[in-house]
């Protein structure tokens, strides 16, 4: 029988600071809800601070705001010397904000947003604030893929802005697959630390703002067959959180809903595609994201010492 895991099953999260993107609306609103009515610090780290700020009125505890644009490498920066400065500690960084199905459009880097948002935007955040999560016992990086890391998903090294020709699900699910091989990648490279955790999760089908840009058939969630099968934001948000929170959680794992093609249902841990797996991939990945950041990890796992004995 599922394990009906949901928000009761959240442990306290007194003394804890969250920093969670894109939480003004949906799987991010519903994820820093959930921590700030624990206990923990909430800071939402947000485009538009006007909204944010709304929105961590209608939360309630104590939740913070700082502005981050993930199109923008300068802001990236910006937003985490700002939340070095305020946080020396960070407990657990929720890299939830993204885009979906978008036209083709670029980042300020010049990045197709998609991959730049995505992907880039949180690889170069994690790396920039990383430093104050290592010291922290029991800290984590949890990082939102999703089922699109299946469809029509490669990574195109050979034209990863999408200059040649333009698929918003080719690069969509080049994106959510980015995600997962950055986690496990970053997982590995912790695990020789023996503090902090990488994990990955995915909402299943959830009723958010992202799916203004689906395609035609995702988006008549008029239709009540398309409205049983979205999930609400809030159950969409139960893999984030699990991932976010269980003491049980192991780092490397992919939290996603239970139900039959993990489209909705409570969180468990689940299979990713065989590709996500991909050494070679995740090495080729992280390689090429931290050029095209100009990110540096902190030393301590920038070559990955478990490498020492490939």
């Amino acid at each position: 029988m599922t394990q009906q895991w949901n928000q009761q099953h959240v442990p306290d999260q007194t003394g804890r600071v969250a920093i969670v993107t894109g939480a003004n609306t949906g799987l991010g609103f519903s994820t820093a809800q959930a921590l700030a009515a624990r206990g923990a610090r909430v800071v939402l780290a947000v485009r538009d601070v006007a909204k944010g700020r709304a929105a961590a009125g209608r939360m309630g505890g104590d939740v913070q705001v700082t502005e981050l644009d993930l199109t923008s490498l300068a802001s990236v920066r910006s937003a985490a010397a700002e939340l070095r400065e305020n946080h020396p500690r960070i407990d657990l960084l929720v890299n939830n904000a993204g885009v979906m199905y978008t036209p083709r459009e670029t980042t300020r880097d010049g990045f197709e947003r998609q991959f730049g948002t995505n992907h880039l935007g949180h690889f170069a955040l994690t790396g920039l604030l990383l430093d104050r999560l290592t010291p922290v016992e029991g800290s984590r990086v949890v990082t939102v893929s999703s089922v699109g890391h299946r469809i029509r998903a490669a990574i195109h090294f050979d034209d990863l802005q999408w200059e040649r020709s333009y698929s918003r699900t080719g690069a969509y699910g080049q994106s959510k697959l980015a995600n997962l091989l950055f986690t496990y990648e970053l997982q590995r490279r912790l695990a020789p630390l023996g503090t902090t955790v990488a994990v990955a999760a995915h909402p299943g089908v959830a009723s958010t703002e992202l799916l203004r840009n689906s395609p035609a058939a995702l988006q008549r969630l008029g239709n009540p067959v398309a409205r049983r099968l979205a999930q609400s934001a809030d159950m969409g948000a139960l893999p984030t959180l699990r991932a976010a929170t269980d003491p049980a959680v192991l780092g490397g794992q992919y939290y996603g809903p239970g139900g039959r093609g993990e489209v909705r249902g409570f969180p468990e841990v689940v299979t990713s595609s065989p590709q996500s797996y991909d050494l070679a991939l995740q090495r080729r990945l992280w390689a090429v994201s931290e050029d095209l950041t100009g990110v540096e990890f902190p030393r301590e796992i920038a070559v990955g010492t478990q490498y020492l004995a490939d």
